[in-house]
C-alpha cells in the first residue's frame, strides 16, 4: 500500500483525548494543511480495529477539504494500555457516551467556524452511530449533525456467521455475572476482504488480537438486535443518511441492512442506499483497484452537502494525488439505490 499519509496536502496530528470519565483514549487527525475545512467527519471504527486501518479513505478525504478526526475506541486499538483491558468497551450506555463525547467536542469548533459536521461508522461502528443517531437522550445533537454515513452496518451478522439463540442466551447470562470476562472472537480473512495482501495482514498485526468481553460482545450483538428488529427510531433531527455494503459482505448481512433501510428512513428527507457489487465486508480496503472508488463516493456525499467554496480545485487535485499514489488500476462497477500496520477492519 503506498503511504498516503505522506501527501504533502493533509496535516496528521496524534494526541491523547480524555473521554467524559477522564479514560485516555489513542486519536488521530487528518486536516486540510492549506485551507480551512470545507466539512469535519468524526469516524467510528469498528469491532477489532483500530483508526491507522483505513487506507487511503481518511488523507483523500481530508485532501478533498474534509477534516477526519477519529479515535481507537475504549478496549481497542492503541487506546488499551493492558491486556486486561483489551475489549474492555463497557456496557452500550458508556459506549454511545464516549461517541455523544467526542462528537460534542468536534462540534464545539466545528460550530465556531460555521463548519458542517457529519458522522460515519464501519460496521460494528456503524451500528454505533445508528444508536446513537436514534438514543432520545442525544436528539438535541442529532439536529446539529449534517449527514450520517454508514459503511457496512452490523445490523445483523453475515448468513452463517449467525451465533445459535442458546449460545446468545448462555452469553449473556455469563455477561451479567462475569462482563469483563475474556474470549476470543475471529472472522475468517476471506470473508472480510478480497485483497490476498489484507487478509495476510489480518494475521500480523499486533493491535487485532480479536478479543472481546462477555459484556462488550452482548451489547454489540443486542444494537445490531434491536436495529434488526425496528426497535429503534430515528431521532427526528435526522435529515441525511447514506448507506454502503456489498453484496458478497461476509462480515455483515447486506440484506438486513437494506431492509433496515427501506423500514426505517422513511422520515429521513435525504437518503441514499449505495450497493457495491460484488465488493467484501471492508469496502475501504476490500482491492487496490476499489478503495480509490470507495474513497470518492464518500467524499462525494459530503460535499454534495456542503455548500461550494468558491475554488474547489485545490482540494480536488490534492484528493487525485493521494488517489494515484495508491493505485492506477480501474474501478469496479457499484450501484447506487436511492431511498501502524496495514490491514483492513473487522466487525
Amino acid at each position: 500500500m503506498a503511504d498516503a499519509n505522506a501527501n504533502a496536502n493533509v496535516k496528521i496530528e496524534e494526541l491523547t483525548f480524555k473521554l467524559q470519565d477522564d479514560h485516555p483514549v489513542y486519536m488521530k487527525k487528518w486536516t486540510p494543511a492549506t485551507s480551512a475545512p470545507l466539512a469535519k467527519l468524526v469516524f467510528i471504527h469498528g469491532y477489532d480495529d483500530h483508526i491507522n486501518r483505513y487506507f487511503e479513505l481518511f488523507p483523500t478525504l481530508a485532501a478533498r477539504g474534509i477534516a477526519v478526526t477519529a479515535w481507537d475506541q475504549r478496549g481497542w486499538g492503541r487506546s488499551v494500555q493492558h491486556t486486561s483491558d483489551r475489549g474492555l468497551t463497557g456496557p452500550t450506555t458508556l459506549v454511545i457516551a464516549d461517541i455523544a463525547h467526542v462528537v460534542k467536542s468536534e462540534l464545539a469548533d466545528a460550530e465556531a467556524t460555521s463548519t458542517p459536521l457529519f458522522v460515519m461508522g464501519h460496521s460494528m461502528g456503524g451500528a454505533e452511530a445508528l444508536t446513537f443517531a436514534s438514543e432520545p437522550a442525544y436528539a438535541d445533537l442529532a439536529t446539529r449533525i449534517r449527514g450520517w454515513l454508514l459503511e457496512s452496518p452490523h445490523v445483523e451478522m453475515a448468513p452463517g456467521s449467525q451465533p445459535s439463540s442458546l449460545k446468545i442466551m448462555a452469553g449473556r447470562l455469563a455477561g451479567r455475572l462475569l462482563p469483563k470476562f475474556q474470549l476470543k472472537n475471529k472472522l475468517p480473512a476471506e470473508e472480510l476482504t478480497r485483497d490476498p495482501e489484507v487478509m495476510k495482514s489480518l494475521t500480523e498485526d499486533p493491535l487485532l488480537w480479536s478479543t472481546g468481553t462477555l459484556e462488550g460482545l452482548a451489547g454489540l450483538l443486542d444494537r445490531a438486535a434491536d436495529l434488526s428488529a425496528g426497535k429503534r427510531t430515528l431521532n427526528p433531527g435526522v435529515k441525511s443518511l447514506w448507506l454502503a455494503h456489498g453484496t458478497i459482505d461476509g462480515g455483515t448481512s447486506y440484506t438486513a441492512s437494506k431492509k433496515w433501510f427501506e423500514a426505517s428512513t422513511s422520515d429521513v428527507p435525504d437518503k441514499e442506499h449505495k450497493t457495491y457489487e460484488g465488493w467484501q465486508h471492508q469496502l475501504h480496503a476490500d482491492l487496490p483497484e476499489t478503495r480509490p472508488v470507495f474513497a470518492k463516493d464518500v467524499g462525494d456525499w459530503i460535499l454534495a452537502r456542503v455548500e461550494a467554496p468558491k475554488n474547489t480545485a485545490e482540494p480536488q487535485a490534492a484528493a487525485e494525488a493521494v488517489v494515484q499514489e495508491s493505485s492506477a488500476a480501474a474501478p469496479a462497477a457499484a450501484e447506487t439505490t436511492e431511498g501502524s500496520p496495514k490491514g483492513a477492519a473487522k466487525l
